[in-house]
């Protein structure tokens, strides 16, 4: 089950840096911090797999947009059967603080786990509906990425549009 405001829309795109520059120049949204090579160790519909990635956050308020650019060719929910990316938009996501019982409590809701995944920073949880075929709703854990997305609002919130690229990794 949900809880409080969606805190991610996610984007799969095909070249993140022109991603960002293309969102800097059209909506003013930055700075954004940017992860290169992003591992995610995980299951897949229930297949382990590892998906590579670099990624980019930006934040409109206190909404985070988050582009990705897969790197990998293994299958995941970034990526349609022959490898090739799913372009745009990708997943509206929730922040828990308990991970597993988001999961249960949307299972029990008619939701099914399509990816479950991990790194040293944190978890995730993907999850689809038969019924709404496309829409994907994903639970990050708490922890390192609330204060990850906390100091990225208080960053753009004060940002004068200098320095519009950092990147961590």
């Amino acid at each position: 089950m949900t809880s409080g405001a969606i805190v991610q829309n996610g984007y799969v795109v095909h070249d993140l840096d022109a991603a960002v520059d293309h969102w800097i120049r059209t909506t003013g949204i930055g700075p954004w911090t940017v992860f290169r090579n992003v591992t995610l160790d995980g299951e897949y519909r229930g297949e382990a797999t590892t998906v590579t990635m670099d990624v980019a956050m930006g934040y409109s308020g206190e909404l985070q947009v988050e582009l990705m650019q897969i790197t990998s060719s293994t299958p995941s929910p970034y990526a349609d059967d022959d490898g090739s990316p799913r372009l745009g938009p990708h997943h509206v996501a929730w922040i828990s603080d308990d991970l597993d019982g988001s999961i249960a409590a949307a299972e029990r809701n008619g939701l099914s786990v399509l990816f479950r995944a991990g790194n040293e920073m944190t978890r995730v949880a993907y999850l689809e509906s038969a019924d709404q075929p496309g829409l994907i709703v994903e639970y990050i854990e708490g922890g390192v990425m609330r204060e990850l997305i906390a100091a990225g609002v208080a960053a753009a919130r004060h940002w004068d549009g200098t320095d519009p690229v950092r990147e961590l990794g």
